[in-house]
């Protein structure tokens, strides 16, 4: 069952470069400027992965400039848990990185045990499948979590409306 959109959603994982990134992007096309939306990784030793970038680009979803950030880097750069209203691991090793640096906030910490679709499939075919199945999970996810997207008007039709 859906609950109210919150106004700020933080996205974790492992290294920030497969699910956690597919979140964003993907929460950031349904909802815009709805919501405001990041995401981290408990490390950030990775660039972000082809195959995430490729199987987002397929429906929409440019993750192409995304850039690697920890929870260490976010803080260091000034960003504020605190500022968040809830925090979505997509891994056990983020979901207990985020509930050790929350335990001092008053901050919902849900885990969504995602799927990690690195190594899983051989070939190019193979591998596209897997991360097209963790996108599909995302999916779910955020629409389940968060209901149906809210309408917005065509493309166009708001400088029409607006004169801009």
């Amino acid at each position: 069952m859906a609950r109210p959109l919150p106004t700020s959603v933080l996205f974790c994982c492992d290294h920030n470069a497969v699910r956690s990134p597919m979140a964003e992007g993907l929460m950031k096309k349904l909802f815009g400027d709805k919501v405001y939306v990041q995401s981290v990784g408990v490390k950030s030793d990775l660039e972000v992965d082809g195959f995430a970038v490729a199987v987002c680009a397929e429906i929409g979803v440019h993750l192409d400039r995304h850039r690697t950030r920890s929870f260490d880097q976010m803080q260091d750069w000034g960003d504020d848990l605190s500022g968040f209203d809830l925090v979505v691991a997509l891994s056990p090793a983020s979901q207990r990185r985020a509930l050790d640096l929350t335990r001092f906030y008053h901050l919902d910490v849900e885990y969504w045990p995602i799927l990690d679709p690195t190594g899983l499939a051989e070939g190019r075919e193979g591998k596209l499948a897997a991360y097209r199945q963790t996108l599909d999970q995302i999916r779910d996810r955020i629409l389940g979590r968060f209901g149906p997207v809210p309408e917005q008007a065509p493309m166009g039709q708001q400088s029409k409306e607006t004169g801009t």
